[in-house]
């Protein structure tokens, strides 16, 4: 089973994938799923829709009866206005670095509905990876984002907010200090996927060597405990966020 295979089965991931499939619009005929990846969510989304695009950088190499794969960039799609009755983009927006595009192209193309999900009130400090070609620290899984209520209506201005949910729990956070720290160690406990790949450079990023200096493994024991003391105050919030925005056409 490969990372990715691991990743949907967990709980967590289920649950995501039930919200968001809870709150899809109904009645509708054609969807643009923005990010398609590996064809997760374009699959069940064949349930609920007649017509499926799915998109991504590169056109997917998988099929599926009832979805037409295409390749695009999500900061200047190639359709017409109003294209697409819904359009569903979840786990995407964190990592366009011109997310204001985006978001504009997302609304420009939808005739009704917009399904969005990404990580809330993520910390991008934490879990960040240092790669071992360039020595570039990177952010989280490629996360150049993170996102609240108020910059996701910002971002999508002009379109109703219709639905909101929260999925899972985090506590995740850290602070400048324990992150300069962990970045001198080098980022030891960082998220390292050998599927991402430097934002820098374009390198894999693998797991630092277990062979640490000594100066690394006091910078990040000590970011290590400045974490665990900041926890205790440290409040909770959702892991993700799901939002629906409906679109008014004429």
């Amino acid at each position: 089973m490969s990372e990715l295979d691991t990743y949907r089965a967990s709980g967590a991931e289920r649950e995501r994938t039930a919200d968001l499939t809870r709150i899809l619009p109904k009645g509708r005929a054609n969807v643009l799923d923005i990010g398609a990846r590996d064809g997760h969510f374009s699959r069940i989304l064949t349930g609920h829709f007649a017509s499926v695009t799915a998109l991504d950088l590169e056109i997917p190499a998988w099929r599926h009866a009832g979805v037409v794969n295409v390749a695009g960039d999500a900061t200047k799609l190639d359709f017409p206005d109003n294209s697409f009755d819904c359009i569903f983009c979840a786990e995407v927006l964190e990592h366009i670095p011109e997310v204001e595009k985006a978001c504009r192209e997302i609304v420009r193309v939808a005739r009704h509905e917009i399904v969005i999900g990404v990580p809330y009130k993520q910390d991008i400090r934490v879990g960040r990876a240092t790669c071992g070609a360039c020595g570039q620290v990177n952010p989280p899984w490629g996360h150049v984002h993170s996102f609240d209520e108020r910059r996701l209506l910002a971002l999508f201005h002009g379109v109703r907010l219709t639905s909101k949910s929260f999925v899972g729990i985090s506590q995740a956070a850290t602070n400048p200090l324990s992150a300069w720290l962990m970045d001198q160690a080098g980022n030891p406990w960082g998220t390292y996927d050998e599927a991402e790949q430097c934002l820098h450079c374009g390198a894999g990023l693998s797991v630092p060597s277990g062979n640490r200096a000594i100066g690394s493994r006091i910078a990040s024991r000590a970011a290590h405990y400045l974490n665990r003391m900041q926890a205790s105050w440290t409040s909770s919030h959702g892991n993700w966020i799901h939002l629906v925005f409906s679109k008014s056409t004429r």
